[in-house]
């Protein structure tokens, strides 16, 4: 798919610069595409650069709360959650486990530990599955859930628009929060209806119901603030939540008697190995969306959407954010690159440029996800696993939209 998707953009664009020296007169059209290349390729360097701080930072820390048994706690807290909505799933099935550790890891954003322990969580679900070919409905939930499962600190994110010159990196802390809620809800609410899960459930509802009343609490609390106040609020929350939960993690380690310094440099060497890995990634992602961009292909897109906007009365600052929940579903590592390049030509701090963050923070890769998922197992019949993921997905791009009109509108 990936394949498919970089080639597309480079014969697209190729075809757009054909018409725009052709036909619109646009001399110096293949000169803009040359410099958007070299412009990408220099712009992917900043940004590895100071990825690799952050990353290695990071990562470190959750190798020490994963030493102190923090993951595996907050796996125990929400393992009942599944036995619930599962119930083809035994009691005390590893699948259980395998799925409560890679939420727990997507939640605190270890997105290292998390692809391994959900590939895990599926080949254990397989082992319950009498058609090796067809996915289940408790693979189906899983991956959904995986999809758009909430990340509590979604730090890429803030790195990315600090590097882009953001005032407040961490301004889209709680609309990032808001609107993968949105996501998670909707994909569970879609596939309950499909798999008639009752989610009225003593259990179920528990956990929904504190769900709920948190976010609620916090929609409440921010409603009740001026624009500006929000962003400062959001930024402030951000800001003291993640500091909290560091501090967190070292005491866990001291009462435990882990060896805190150690821990941090393990993990912070995997997180060095990993920044290194995503150059590669990114400048080819980069370099193709800026040659789309510079051969006048997107804006075409982009226009289409906002004549659309603007015939239906409706404000059209969200359109330009519109490329990144286009490429969400279809590559993690394009979407990335779309945020990037939105921030690198609107601003970070401007409406798009904050959007295609929230947009970016709220889901998860669906189709990338589903191949390598499904495709570890042999699973040919995905049944309505896109259908649910794609709810999921379009839930999440407009609560992202409609959460950042109010906080940052």
């Amino acid at each position: 798919m990936l394949n498919r998707l970089w080639i597309s953009f480079f014969f697209i664009a190729f075809i757009s610069a054909l018409y725009q020296w052709g036909v619109m007169g646009d001399a110096l059209i293949f000169e803009k595409i040359i410099k958007s290349i070299f412009d990408m390729s220099s712009v992917t360097v900043d940004i590895a650069i100071g990825l690799i701080g952050i990353l290695a930072f990071w990562l470190g820390m959750m190798k020490i709360a994963e030493n102190a048994g923090l993951i595996n706690k907050l796996a125990i807290a929400i393992s009942p959650l599944f036995s619930k909505l599962m119930p083809e799933v035994p009691k005390g099935h590893p699948a259980i486990g395998s799925m409560t550790m890679n939420l727990s890891a997507n939640f605190l954003g270890i997105d290292n530990a998390a692809t391994p322990l959900g590939l895990k969580a599926m080949q254990d679900l397989q082992t319950l599955n009498p058609k090796k070919d067809t996915a289940t409905n408790a693979q189906i939930l899983f991956l959904v859930l995986n999809t758009s499962s909430v990340t509590l600190f979604p730090v890429a994110v803030f790195v990315y628009r600090a590097q882009q010159g953001a005032v407040n990196p961490t301004d889209v802390f709680i609309p990032i929060i808001l609107a993968t809620f949105a996501s998670t809800f909707a994909g569970l609410l879609a596939v309950a209806t499909v798999q008639k899960i009752k989610l009225y459930h003593p259990v179920v509802l528990l956990y929904l119901s504190a769900a709920i009343a948190l976010i609620g609490g916090v929609t409440v609390y921010f409603a009740a603030l001026t624009s500006q106040a929000l962003s400062t609020q959001s930024s402030l929350f951000g800001n003291i939540l993640i500091f909290s939960t560091l501090i967190l993690f070292i005491a866990a380690a001291v009462r435990k008697k882990i060896d805190v310094y150690n821990s941090f440099i393990e993990g912070a060497k995997e997180g060095f190995e990993t920044s290194i890995k995503l150059i590669p990634y990114l400048l080819a992602m980069l370099c193709a969306i800026g040659v789309f961009r510079a051969s006048g292909a997107l804006d075409v897109i982009v226009d289409i959407f906002r004549s659309l906007a603007i015939f239906l009365g409706m404000d059209t600052r969200f359109i330009d954010a519109l490329p990144t929940a286009m490429m969400k579903p279809l590559s993690g590592s394009g979407a990335r690159a779309m945020m990037i390049e939105t921030m690198n030509t609107h601003g970070a701090d401007s409406f798009a440029g904050r959007l295609a963050s929230i947009i970016q923070g709220s889901t998860e890769t669906t189709f990338y996800v589903l191949a390598v998922y499904f495709g570890s197992v042999g699973i040919k019949y995905s049944r309505h696993a896109v259908s649910c993921g794609l709810i999921a997905d379009a839930a999440g791009i407009i609560a992202a939209i409609s959460v950042c009109y109010c906080f940052f509108g």
